[in-house]
This record gives C-alpha cells, sequence and structure tokens, in this order.
C-alpha cells in the first residue's frame, strides 16, 4: 500500500482552524491504516518534509509512484494540482466553493454528503468516496448536572444570534459565551442544557461552504439539546424535530420561547446512537481501509488506460442545451 502524503501549508497557530485540526486527526486515523506523514509547502517546518524537495529529486515520477499526495486545503488546491498532475494525488475535500475544477485522474474523498453531491455533480467522471470526520470517544453524556442553560461560542455565530437572542436570554437565564479555544470542550458541554449554533451568515459571508461542523454533532453526542442553522454539511445529521431544533426560526420572541421551554422541559432530543456510530473512529478506520485499497488498485491501472470518458465542461453543457432546445424547436415545426 502506498504512502500518503497530506500536504498542509503549515502545522503551527498560524494555519490553526477547525480544518487543520480535523485533517490532522484524519492523518492520525490512517497511519493505524498504512504509513501517512505531513507535507508543507507554504512554511518549511523541522519536522516536516517539504513538498518542492520531494519534487525536485532526480526522476521524480519514479521515485514518487509509491506515494499519494492529499491536498486538502481548498484555497490552494488549484495551485497543487498541476505541480502534481503527473503523480498520484487525491483531494480531501471539505468545504465547496472555491470554484476550481479538477480533472478525472484526481479522486475525491468528501466528509459529508453535501460535499460529496456537490463533487457528484462537478467532476462527475472521477472516482469519489465518502469519509466522514471523527468525534472522539470523549464526546459523550456524563449524565451529571448541567448548570449552564445555554452555550454558544463566539465564533462563526451570526450578528442575530450574538446581538440579539443571546442579549434577550441573558435576562432570562444562565448563558455562557465561549470567544477563545477551550481545552476541554466535552467537558463544557455535558454542563450545558442548550447549546446554539448559527454559521449560515459566517460562510455566506466567505463565500464557501460549512464542510462538516464538528461543534453541533459534539454538542449532541455529549446529551446537550442543539439549536442550529442547517447549512451545508450540517444537512448531513441534523434532523430538526427529531435530533436538534433549527435556529433563527422566522422571529426572535419564537426562538426565545423555544429555548426556554427546551430548557425546562424533561423532554429530550438526541441523537441515534447508529447515527454517532458513523461517525465514531472504528468505522472511519474501516471505511479508510476500503477506500485505501480501491485508490492503490486504481494508481496500480491509471498509467494503463486513456481517460476517454468525454469532460463536463461548460462548453459540453451548452453544446448539449443547444442541441435539446434545436430538438424541441424541430418537433414543434413538424406538429
Amino acid at each position: 500500500m502506498r504512502r500518503l502524503y497530506f500536504l498542509l501549508p503549515g502545522t503551527t497557530s498560524k494555519f490553526a482552524c477547525g480544518g487543520l485540526w480535523a485533517e490532522l486527526k484524519t492523518l492520525r486515523l490512517t497511519q493505524q491504516v498504512c504509513s501517512a506523514e505531513v507535507v508543507t509547502y507554504r512554511q518549511r517546518e523541522k519536522d516536516h518534509l517539504w513538498l518542492d524537495d520531494l519534487l525536485n529529486t532526480d526522476d521524480t515520477n519514479r521515485a514518487l509512484d509509491d506515494v499519494i499526495f492529499v491536498m486538502c486545503w481548498g484555497f490552494d488546491v488549484a495551485k497543487l494540482a498541476p505541480k502534481l498532475k503527473s503523480l498520484n494525488a487525491i483531494y480531501h475535500a471539505h468545504s465547496v466553493g472555491y470554484g476550481f475544477n479538477l480533472s478525472s485522474s484526481v479522486p475525491i474523498i468528501t466528509v459529508s454528503r453535501n460535499t460529496l453531491g456537490y463533487w457528484g455533480q462537478r467532476s462527475p467522471h472521477a472516482l469519489l468516496y465518502y469519509l466522514p470526520n471523527e468525534i472522539s470517544d470523549k464526546f459523550h453524556d456524563y449524565q451529571g448536572d448541567r448548570d449552564i442553560d445555554v452555550l454558544v461560542q463566539a465564533r462563526k455565530s451570526s450578528r442575530y444570534l450574538m446581538k440579539q437572542l443571546i442579549p434577550a436570554l441573558q435576562d432570562r437565564c444562565n448563558v455562557k459565551i465561549v470567544d477563545s479555544y477551550v481545552e476541554d470542550l466535552e467537558g463544557l458541554f455535558n454542563r450545558a442544557k442548550v447549546y446554539l449554533y448559527d454559521s449560515a451568515e459566517y460562510w455566506a459571508v466567505q463565500g464557501v461552504t460549512e464542510g462538516f461542523g464538528l461543534q453541533p454533532m459534539e454538542a449532541m453526542a455529549c446529551g446537550c439539546q442543539v439549536f442550529s442553522s442547517i447549512n451545508h454539511g450540517l444537512s448531513d445529521y441534523l434532523d430538526p424535530a427529531f435530533n436538534c431544533y433549527k435556529i433563527a426560526g422566522y422571529s426572535q420572541e419564537f426562538d426565545l420561547q423555544r429555548i426556554l421551554k427546551v430548557i425546562h422541559s424533561e423532554k429530550k432530543l438526541a441523537l441515534a446512537p447508529s447515527i454517532l456510530e458513523e461517525y465514531r473512529s472504528e468505522n472511519i478506520i474501516n471505511r479508510l481501509q476500503v477506500i485505501l485499497d480501491d485508490l492503490n488498485e486504481f494508481f496500480d491501472r491509471k498509467q494503463s488506460y486513456q481517460s476517454d470518458i468525454p469532460d463536463l465542461n461548460y462548453w459540453q453543457i451548452m453544446k448539449l442545451r443547444s442541441k435539446r432546445i434545436f430538438t424541441k424547436f424541430s418537433k414543434k415545426l413538424k406538429n
């Protein structure tokens, strides 16, 4: 089985974000299946390989035939893909909306079904796989007392949440706002009755999508009642009225009354254990084994076959649409 090189711009605090932590977590899980390590390309780091050094070796193609490069940083993929054109490369897709296209020779692994559907349309002739992010076993319900009525993380939260709903809630219940990194997030979720998450506005401004949405699922795994937006990757597992509540529901007063009702109610919504199991490490490692076996077979055989399926590009779509219009017009003339 080929070694995997996970391409990251860097791993220091300069690049810290949910996407980096998720990718490093995937790397650690991959290391339980095959050899894998980080390769950086924007910031040279002493503990990691440097991409340009690898690409500047003599007879690069032969030297790297037993390697698969994993692109993941959406903003950089359009520049990285041409560099790796003659090598074995895949894209580990989190968010979408970056605007680039990929050759059908680049398999795509997605972290959500929402992203899978996007690439199923945008790159219909590439190999596609689904590999969700991991929810660690440390996120579980302690079955203890909960002294926080409402918990919200300021980052990614909408103006409505921070400027309207939270101030109204603060007059009626105990609200905790988190605006910095929390080491023991699972402990905090186990202290909260309700968790609020509203990221639709944030991602609309960013111009890309919520790739997965870890926090609502982590909160649900810890027994929190979740009020959340249902944008993009969140729609993979959130089911309003069955395992969560939709935030920003028509009016502030309606939201306020629903949240207060949940705080004081014995009725609890819960994420089905079968859904949560899909995101635990055991299932992800099993899926990784199958996906990596498939990828290795593809790269073993890729050079023996000609890519001969017509691209579904802009001009092809325009041609097919024109043909459809012409056919309809011809039928009308005959009638």
